[in-house]
């Protein structure tokens, strides 16, 4: 999205004016109303990129304009929706509260223009139907490569996209319609989601090299606990953090408080971490980025065996076709039985 704003940018408005509208008052009012909004997708774009610096500067860099007009562009938005969006500082600019609210509102806006250029390019291209597979929680997609082979045999004219976004855009995504369905490391769901567990997998230890827990094969939990431990981010991996404490607090029969030394947002720069001597890297199998190496060495946790499970999403409601077949095909590629649903 980073490019120079043009001035025939195209404005956010009805198709007919409304002289044109004679069929009913209630016509007459709505292209009123939408004739009077003069927010055109400029207004957007450069408040995204505002709100994404806080900063007018660096935001009009990006955007290859001057900070004069940018200014300006912005005080047109606020006096068209009659709210200040953002709070000015000697440092910069913070959003208001209604501002954070109308970012994530334009941010879904430019989604939902980009899903409806890609679906338009698929139909080009001799595609059917599109599914939007939205995945959180740093979802390794290699434990989706079989039932995404199938979908290409059996249904080769629809087109699947994988979207690797937040746990709780994903959830927004799904009760807007701008994705299908999707994976996540959590069952924590708003009303209007159904959930399945499909698959899971056993936690292990990331040691580096000449790490005193190396003596053991089967490492105890309560000596992994003892040092500090890197974990996947609470809010880049939402779903598997919260699902990593639930089991570290069933694991022990007292009260722990976590020894957190870095939060790392992907399996790589957890593997970077524990190579560098930061901490005890605790992930599931399916998310090592590479077998054991001279830098990190994996070992499994002694005892009862914790798993971390992987659910499968999508919105309650009507379902298109093919959708339908593609959760037929996930109940066949990981065999869980439709008991396993659960509601938001």
């Amino acid at each position: 999205m980073d490019s120079a704003i043009t001035a025939d940018e195209t404005a956010v408005q009805p198709a007919y004016s409304t002289t044109q509208c004679k069929r009913s008052p209630e016509a007459d009012i709505l292209c009123e109303n939408a004739a009077r909004c003069r927010i055109e997708l400029r207004h957007l774009r450069c408040f995204i990129f505002v709100a994404e610096e806080l900063n007018f500067t660096r935001a009009a860099a990006r955007l290859h304009i001057e900070q004069s007009p940018l200014s300006r562009i912005i005080k047109e938005l606020e006096s068209e929706l009659a709210i200040s969006l953002f709070e000015r500082h000697a440092r910069g600019v913070r959003l208001t509260w209604p501002g954070q609210v109308f970012f994530e509102e334009a941010k879904r806006i430019f989604t939902a223009l980009e899903q409806a250029r890609s679906n338009v390019q698929s139909a080009a291209a001799g595609y059917r139907g599109m599914l939007r597979i939205a995945l959180s929680d740093c979802i390794v997609p290699q434990r989706l490569a079989n039932l995404l082979a199938n979908c290409r045999v059996e249904e080769p004219e629809v087109e699947i996209r994988l979207h690797e976004v937040p746990f709780t855009q994903q959830v927004h995504g799904l009760l807007n319609g701008l994705y299908d369905a999707g994976f996540a490391r959590s069952d924590a769901l708003q009303e209007g989601i159904l959930s399945r567990a499909v698959w899971s997998d056993a936690l292990v230890a990331m040691l580096p090299a000449r790490h005193p827990l190396l003596v053991h094969r089967e490492v105890p939990i309560k000596e992994v606990l003892r040092y500090p431990l890197i974990l996947c981010h609470p809010t880049a991996c939402k779903g598997h953090y919260q699902q990593m404490e639930r089991l570290l607090q069933s694991a022990v029969t007292e009260a722990i408080n976590l020894n957190v030394a870095e939060h790392a947002a992907s399996p790589g720069v957890m593997a970077a971490l524990v190579a560098a001597g930061y901490g005890v890297g605790l992930t599931s199998a399916s998310q090592l980025a590479s077998p054991s190496s001279s830098d990190i060495i994996t070992r499994p946790l002694a005892g009862p065996i914790l798993h971390q499970t992987t659910y499968f999403l999508h919105a309650e409601g009507d379902r298109s076709p093919q959708l339908e077949r593609f959760i037929d095909r996930t109940k066949r590629e990981f065999d869980y039985p439709a008991i396993d649903e659960i509601r938001g």
